[in-house]
């Protein structure tokens, strides 16, 4: 099959390719070629600019991972619009492509997030239940799921990548998070009641290939884990794997002090059920939050 994938080198993308990449002819969008192929292997084509197409006839499917990092710095009003820029621009450039193609791909599968639901306290929410928080993580996701949906039609699916904490070594969120249980100085943050939607990394690449692979597939799919847990659970199964105490706590004020609105992320949370992953065949092979963290983190 040939893919054409952007945000390969990050978390998702790399992982993927290092695990499903020598099935297919890959071509990759990268502002850095030369480092691509380095993260990548020498397999995978590399294009710097969209401008280099007029259509996308001669792919089978894109995926596209494309984004700033959305928790990583104070949401100043620049650090908004370009989280969002990140994303629509991209998007909305794939989706003209695929629209301007003769023969367009068999699927689109792209990139959006839990922020979707917006926060959500401790009710359970699912593609089909609960209604979404109007705030800015919601207005992102739902802004970016329209660009992506731009792209269907008869002859092409649209999957939407509904995703939420990716538990993995290297890279994401846990690769910032463990550093201070490690030391034995980690803990919940702020009340610890908020609920954290997880996913293994492992999970994460097996589903975008169960969407790429099931024709049937079209629409938004929570990707989460079927067990989401309260950030207190969170940080006590993580100090029981890495056999640290979890004595500590992060305050609230802290955290808002130090990041403002982007705290609210860490502060709220939603339980995200991946109730059309499930009902479409796919299977978990992490769907509990210590098995996950123990294969990240072996003894």
């Amino acid at each position: 099959m040939k893919l054409f994938i952007t945000g390969a080198t990050g978390l998702i993308g790399r992982t993927y390719l290092r695990h499903y990449g020598d099935q297919h002819d890959v071509t990759v969008l990268t502002r850095n070629p030369e480092k691509a192929r380095k993260t990548l292997g020498s397999g995978v084509r590399t294009v710097a600019s969209l401008s280099e197409f007029d259509h996308f006839n001669e792919f089978d499917a894109v995926i596209n991972l494309a984004g700033e990092p959305i928790a990583e710095k104070r949401w100043s009003d620049k650090q908004k619009q370009r989280i969002q820029q990140s994303r629509f621009r991209i998007t909305e450039q794939l989706s003209a492509l695929i629209q301007n193609s003769e023969r367009p791909p068999k699927v689109f599968i792209s990139g959006s997030a839990v922020g979707f639901y917006g926060r959500q306290g401790e009710q359970t929410v699912s593609e089909t239940k609960g209604t979404p928080h109007d705030e800015f993580s919601h207005q992102l996701c739902k802004q970016w799921e329209q660009l992506a949906n731009q792209a269907g039609s008869e002859h092409t699916r649209v999957c939407l990548l509904r995703t939420g904490i990716v538990l993995a070594r290297l890279g994401g969120a846990l690769e910032r998070m463990a550093p201070p249980f490690k030391f034995g100085l980690g803990g919940p943050i702020g009340s610890g009641k908020q609920i954290m939607s997880w996913i293994h990394i492992h999970d994460m690449i097996a589903g975008i290939d169960f969407l790429l692979h099931h024709d049937e597939c079209a629409g938004a799919y929570n990707f989460t884990a079927p067990t989401p847990v309260s950030n207190k659970v969170f940080s006590k199964t993580l100090g029981k794997v890495l056999h640290r105490p979890v004595i500590f706590r992060v305050p609230a004020f802290t955290m808002r002090l130090a990041f403002g609105e982007m705290a609210d992320l860490l502060l709220t949370g939603q339980a995200v059920l991946p109730e059309r992953l499930e009902q479409a065949g796919f299977t978990f092979k992490y769907r509990e939050l210590e098995p996950a963290l123990a294969q990240i983190y072996p003894r």
